[in-house]
């Protein structure tokens, strides 16, 4: 059974950072697909950011050049830099594969960016 776990969110200002990690047991993530999600309050859940296997990454229009995705697959834990943040960053941040069948998710870990 394929567990995840994310932390690392908080309350920040306008401009600030955080690094969110997302710790996988039951599947080694150097093997898949990994992906970081953003659920803002009201909204469905979107995709903002996709590790491929061999190292190279997509990242969402809304975030790019702000929010870098990597992963230390000795630790088999998946991390979103996030840098520059803005309010519309608010959110509940998850982990998960980034093609189906996905795991069942994690709690999230919230992220909230006052002005």
């Amino acid at each position: 059974q394929v567990r995840l776990v994310e932390s690392g969110g908080g309350s920040v200002q306008f401009g600030g950072s955080l690094r969110l990690s997302c710790a996988v047991t039951g599947k080694d993530i150097s093997t898949k697909y990994m992906a970081w999600y953003r659920q803002a309050p009201g909204k469905e859940r979107d995709l903002i950011a996709t590790l491929f296997t061999k190292g190279d990454s997509s990242i969402s229009d809304s975030v790019k050049g702000r929010f870098a995705i990597s992963r230390d697959n000795t630790q088999n834990t998946l991390y979103l830099q996030m840098n520059s943040l803005k309010p519309e960053d608010t959110g509940i941040y998850y982990c998960n594969f980034a093609l189906p069948p996905r795991a069942p998710w994690g709690p999230g870990t919230q992220v909230t960016v006052s002005s």
